[in-house]
């Protein structure tokens, strides 16, 4: 082999054996280095009497027209770990980062007895606690498969941790 060809196929080995966080677009940095930071009081952000079907089927036609993912986020106002997510995506630094690659909606699926029904479209049969988060793209793929629950101790986690799991879908 020529040495052109032996360099390119040692980059098609580097890129095949990288895991796929490896192309994952950068998180940003996120200013607050504690979610005790966080301002108060911590928003809610699940709408009770919202059509969870129209909010999903309007963030995943808004996603696919400007090219993101759509993160459908689910949870109930009563769950300190989906405020602490909901306060730390309203920071500034955050924000403009998830407005960028994300078109959020969030789902109250009360206390597991409310629109289950949307995340068991996409193979979700169970909530394991929450928020828990699919990630779809444009042609309504799911992104992240298996990691559903990641966030559902979000209060223990670092901002910039969180901040790192969002960034881990974005290509």
């Amino acid at each position: 082999m020529t040495t052109r060809l032996l360099a390119a196929a040692a980059i098609i080995a580097t890129l095949i054996a990288a895991p796929a966080s490896a192309f994952a677009a950068k998180a940003p940095t996120v200013a607050i280095k504690s979610l005790a930071d966080l301002p108060t009081p911590l928003p809610y952000p699940y709408d009770e009497k919202a059509d969870a079907e129209a909010d999903v089927a309007a963030a995943l036609k808004r996603a696919k027209k400007a090219h993101k993912l759509t993160l459908i986020d689910f949870g109930g106002n009563w769950c300190p770990d989906c405020r602490i997510f909901a306060g730390l995506i309203e920071q500034p630094d955050l924000k403009k980062w998830v407005d960028k690659h994300y078109e959020v909606v969030t789902v109250n699926v009360g206390r597991y007895d409310k629109n289950m029904q949307i995340p068991a479209r996409y193979g979700v049969d169970k909530l394991k606690g929450v928020p828990s988060f699919l990630v779809v793209d444009g042609d309504g793929k799911l992104v992240n498969d298996g990691a559903f629950f990641a966030l559902t101790d979000a209060r223990h986690m670092t901002p910039q941790s969180i901040a790192d799991w969002l960034a881990q879908w974005v290509k």
